[in-house]
């Protein structure tokens, strides 16, 4: 990995956690805050802070202004916590481009696996043991005719 610095793409108790992470393996961190944020913790445990435009959850959801601000900031990675960002198929190749590690599952993995239906199949090809389930949307007489086979 080998990361000089990375941005929190997060706020509250996780940025907090991370950040305490990323000092531990003397990592540098920048958190990011909205207007009505300036004064939370993760602002003041990070090694930097960055402000966002905007207030409350929109101004985290705000993919091109955190990739604006881990650049001008020198980060080589980005962290999304958990929520907000984390998840983001989008975000995560948003952030591949702009040469930025993402640290969580690579793009085609967060693709394949936020589609359940897709994430299913793959794991019945590959020789998972699944519990009994239906493939997809399901009708109210195709729910029935499962709960029948269950026993139900």
């Amino acid at each position: 990995m080998g990361f000089q610095k990375l941005l929190i793409a997060n706020r509250g108790e996780i940025s907090v956690r991370i950040a305490r992470a990323a000092a531990e393996m003397e990592i540098g961190s920048v958190a990011i805050f909205s207007e009505d944020d300036a004064a939370s913790l993760h602002v003041q445990v990070a090694d930097e802070s960055v402000a966002l435009r905007g207030s409350g959850v929109p101004a985290y959801l705000d993919a091109k202004q955190i990739i604006d601000a881990a650049k001008a900031s020198g980060c080589d990675a980005i962290h999304p916590g958990y929520g907000f960002l984390s998840e983001n198929v989008e975000f995560a190749r948003a952030c591949k481009d702009a040469g930025l590690t993402f640290i969580g599952p690579n793009p085609d993995a967060l693709a394949l696996f936020s589609d359940k239906a897709r994430a299913r199949a793959l794991a019945e090809q590959v020789g998972v043991p699944l519990l009994p389930g239906t493939n997809g949307a399901t009708s109210l007489e195709e729910a029935k005719a499962f709960f029948k086979s269950l026993g139900s």
